[in-house]
């Protein structure tokens, strides 16, 4: 059985952030099983698994100074790392194995004719993106629910490309505030 260590995650940053080994330790100890469990379920193999874990360890150790908490936590900025790795892992064996293994359109039937439709009004979308002031709610309906891209958002709207990211981002932290406060209601009303 392993041993936990019972830091708090902002020791734990100071710990890396002066290089000093033992948050490496407690890192690893603390997080290596969720974070392997992560690449594995990417990568299918043990041996690149682990590779990938260790890659993503050096990263976290070298970059621990990147690290930003006022844009997560470690764990999530670890899993980012963890989950960029394990991608760059599967590239060169994703040309490989179409090689070997013909894509599933050549062994299955699919009828691409079908309509693939998509109602957001279904789901309540309409409504919590009500919520939003008017520049941000047109910035999102044309990104994320026309399936515009960005640049395609900034002609329709005739408004710079910068300004749609800006208020793309800006939507998405108005709406994960929203959300932040209505988990809050729920839970204090035992949902």
């Amino acid at each position: 059985m392993r041993k936990k260590f019972n830091i708090t995650e902002g020791e734990l940053v100071e710990l890396l952030k002066n290089g000093d080994e033992k948050g490496l330790e407690v890192l690893y100890k603390n997080y290596s099983k969720a974070l392997y469990n992560v690449i594995f379920q990417i990568v299918h193999a043990d041996e690149p698994a682990e590779e990938a874990l260790q890659e993503s360890f050096l990263k976290i150790w070298k970059n621990a100074e990147s690290y930003d908490k006022s844009k997560g936590t470690i764990f999530t900025w670890m899993l980012h790392i963890c989950r960029n790795i394990a991608m760059s892992k599967t590239r060169g064996k994703e040309v490989k194995s179409e090689v070997k293994n013909p894509a599933i359109e050549s062994s299955v039937n699919i009828d691409k004719d079908l309509p693939i439709q998509f109602f957001p009004d279904q789901i309540g979308t309409a409504e919590v993106l009500d919520k939003l002031k008017p520049d941000l709610r047109d910035v999102l309906e044309k990104v994320f629910l026309k399936g515009f891209t960005q640049i395609q958002a900034a002609e329709a709207l005739k408004i710079p490309l910068g300004t749609i990211k800006t208020r793309s981002r800006n939507a998405i932290l108005d709406l994960r505030k929203y959300f932040s406060i209505l988990v809050a209601l729920l839970t204090t009303l035992n949902f």
